[in-house]
């Protein structure tokens, strides 16, 4: 499989390091580009509120460092709205060839109350799609 572009979207929970971690090593070893992107999703006002576009261009700033760290041409994208509906429209109007997407690996009557992007971005994007369990990050890196 040719990739030129691999897109990574980030929630910003313990996942994403390591999930970084694997996104850029698999970026570096076949000389694509890595797009990291987080999407700003509405808030119910119940819940702890929203991450800002501010603090979350400094997170995407983090992650794109570690991912050049590891070698990976990177770029980041920021976008509003619900998760699942606009990383599938990303990966659509970039011509991702592969998403990257960490999932939390929750069943039963977590994962119903909350959704699950992961699920819905597998099976509403037209391209191949690669489910990251969270692991320790040292796990992903490639040995010298």
């Amino acid at each position: 499989m040719n990739l030129s572009l691999i897109l990574c979207p980030l929630d910003f929970s313990a996942v994403s390091t390591p999930l970084v971690a694997y996104a850029a090593a698999l970026a570096a070893g076949t000389g694509a580009e890595l797009h990291l992107l987080h999407v700003l999703e509405p808030q119910p006002s119940l819940t702890v509120p929203a991450t800002g576009p501010d603090a979350a261009n400094r997170q995407l700033a983090f992650y794109r460092t570690q991912a050049e760290q590891a070698g990976a041409r990177v770029s980041t994208g920021l976008l509003q709205g619900e998760a699942a509906v606009e990383i599938v429209a990303e990966a659509q109007t970039r011509h991702a060839d592969l998403i990257v997407i960490g999932t939390h690996g929750q069943t039963g009557l977590t994962r119903f109350l909350v959704g699950s992007t992961a699920e819905a971005v597998v099976r509403k994007a037209a391209c191949a799609t690669l489910l990251v369990k969270a692991r320790p990050a040292n796990e992903y890196r490639q040995s010298a």
